[in-house]
């Protein structure tokens, strides 16, 4: 195969990638623009909208475990169009609007369809298709073609939202079409992908072909318990970007005209921007996304820390949305290459799998607590202290998560350094 046939292989790969990650989280993080609909419409409060998040994250993290068989195991042409269309069909049935017991249950399945049988496969998916020099690039693209591809289908369902009186048969008709979309781009996905390329196995080296031989010599390496930390404390803050929303509704007055919209630029638009732009300062300018994410860590408590303790009751609604807009890019921006530096471990394809499952189990993580945290301290903290409160824990994440990327970039270092490459 030429270049040039390779190059487009590699992008339309890439393209048919995004466009299913995309969407496969449109309902399972329906919070994130229909946060307040969901409590008028389902009677949900802040804690049982955190304890749903919760369970799902609590599945996805335990079903991270399982996809080590799994990611190295199923070709990505049968597991991620089967992943999309599991999800959607699950969000017709959450479109029914039925008790919280049931929505647990269909959270904790988006635990399964979105995280265990999807996501690793995807990150795996990206990762192979370029060299350690282009991972970030790889990753940051990713989130802006994802947040590219959120915010169209976020704005249509919003649409959908406000075209049928911003009603309870908004809200379910605007489930309805994320399901479809889903489906629709499974089907899609099922005929553009290709099978995986299969990796001959070298007999000699039983690490290849036993998963338990490869999870175990993944399992000890230092350096992959460092980026998995790293993902857990970037993700711990990013947990706390969606309460930006109610609050700047209870304590600027945002209009209920701007909350849908607000809460699409803040969770999916900003990836547009940030994603791209975090992958390449990551590569060209930091030559490194641990050294990045370092960085990012440090503006990102700075500024965070500074917001928290603002005079926000005498300040207007832009100045208070353009300052939560600010620190939702920096996380967007860590975000989007909290992943890379699995590229920096130059470990071996036939462990990659296992490497990025064991990153989701633990950098995912604070999803089981997070927003059941946050949101038990909104209720129990009305008002503008429950929220400062929320604000302190980001930054104690940002805080533990620069004193692991500093470990992890002395360790890059250091391997450098004395030559060192990973040896099986």
């Amino acid at each position: 195969m030429d270049t040039k046939s390779a190059n487009f292989k590699k992008w339309f790969t890439f393209a048919i990638l995004v466009l299913g990650a995309g969407t496969i989280y449109k309902v399972a993080s329906l919070k994130s623009a229909f946060y307040v609909p969901m409590q008028e419409f389902m009677g949900l409060s802040h804690t049982q909208i955190g304890t749903a998040t919760g369970v799902w994250s609590t599945i996805a993290s335990f079903g991270f475990i399982f996809s080590v068989y799994i990611s190295d195991k199923f070709s990505k042409k049968i597991m991620l169009p089967l992943a999309l269309i599991l999800t959607g069909f699950l969000s017709i049935w959450l479109a029914t609007f039925p008790s919280f017991k049931v929505i647990l249950f269909i959270y904790a399945m988006f635990g399964i369809t979105c995280d265990m049988l999807y996501w690793p496969i995807l990150l795996k998916s990206v990762k192979s298709l370029g060299d350690d020099h282009e991972q970030g690039r790889l990753f940051g693209f990713l989130e802006g073609g994802r947040g590219l591809v959120d915010t169209i289908v976020a704005f249509i369902g919003l649409g959908i939202f406000a075209w049928l009186g911003s009603s309870a048969l908004g809200l379910k008709s605007s489930i309805w079409f994320f399901a479809i979309a889903m489906i629709v781009i499974g089907i899609i996905s099922y005929f553009c992908l290709e099978h995986d390329e299969k990796v001959v196995v070298d007999q000699t080296e039983k690490t290849k072909g036993d998963t338990m031989a490869v999870v175990k010599a993944t399992l000890k390496m230092p350096e992959v318990w460092l980026v998995s930390f790293t993902i857990f404390f970037v993700y711990g803050m990013y947990c706390g970007l969606v309460y930006f929303l109610p609050f700047l509704e209870e304590i600027y007055a945002l209009p209920v005209a701007l909350v849908g919209a607000y809460g699409i630029i803040n969770q999916y638009g900003l990836k547009i921007l940030s994603g791209p732009v975090g992958g390449v300062l990551a590569d060209k300018k930091f030559k490194s996304p641990s050294k990045f994410l370092r960085f990012s860590f440090v503006v990102g408590v700075i500024v965070l820390g500074l917001f928290t303790f603002l005079p926000h009751k005498v300040l207007g609604i832009y100045t208070g949305m353009i300052l939560t807009l600010v620190i939702g890019t920096i996380i967007f921006a860590m975000r989007a290459v909290f992943f890379a530096p699995m590229g920096e471990i130059k470990i071996p394809n036939e462990m990659s799998g296992a490497a990025m499952s064991i990153g989701s189990f633990i950098g995912y993580a604070p999803g089981i607590f997070a927003y059941t945290l946050y949101g038990n301290i909104l209720d129990n903290n009305p008002g503008l202290k429950g929220y400062q409160i929320v604000f302190l824990i980001m930054c104690g994440f940002g805080v533990a998560g620069f004193i692991v990327s500093n470990l992890l970039v002395k360790k890059f270092k250091k391997s450098k350094s004395n030559g060192m490459t990973f040896q099986k």
